[in-house]
């Protein structure tokens, strides 16, 4: 009996193992947000790391966070660095690109509680007099990145925190209070 149940929980960890590695080793998650105002208003909350805590979804999660910034107060090479609780982590963003009104792409080093780099965009699209954010990020996955994403569900986790981030950015950049966590 005893047998049987060693050769069953083999087979299982080898079948997820098996699973994990057929994942894709890239990482992508895009939401998106309609915001009634114009893409400068948006640029604008975007593009300055300072404003960040306005709106960003993690922010919310560790109001105590130690924050930082280093370089310019805006645009390329603005730098944001954070450590805070258990939720948050610790690490770095790094404005890779800006071009006014249309693009932010940053470079996220994230060093607690696990090292990774990922790749975050905001692109700006003007529709009327409304302005269609777009905010994506991108990730390289090993074995292990790919295993916590499937036990974690972290894809959706992901998607539903960008979905309140995108929610905060639009109240603020619409000149109304951010919603509730």
């Amino acid at each position: 009996m005893l047998k049987k149940i060693l050769a069953a929980i083999v087979i299982l960890v080898a079948a997820f193992a098996g699973y994990v590695a057929l994942q894709p080793d890239e990482l992508h998650i895009e939401r998106q947000a309609t915001i009634s105002a114009a893409p400068p208003a948006v640029f604008k909350q975007v593009n300055d790391l300072h404003k960040w805590n306005d709106w960003s979804p993690w922010a919310k999660l560790d109001p105590d966070a130690k924050v930082g910034f280093a370089g310019p107060a805006a645009g390329k090479d603005a730098v944001f660095t954070w450590s805070g609780n258990e939720k948050i982590g610790e690490g770095r963003m790094t404005i890779v690109e800006a071009r006014p009104d249309e693009l932010v792409d940053i470079k996220v080093d994230f060093t607690k509680p696990f090292e990774a780099t990922n790749k975050s965009t905001f692109a700006l699209k003007p529709e009327g007099s409304q302005t269609v954010v777009t905010w994506s990020m991108d990730a390289k996955q090993g074995f292990i990145g790919k295993a916590m994403c499937i036990i974690l569900n972290g894809k959706k986790t992901l998607s539903e925190e960008m979905d309140k981030g995108l929610a905060n950015l639009k109240s603020v950049a619409e000149g109304t209070a951010p919603p509730a966590p």
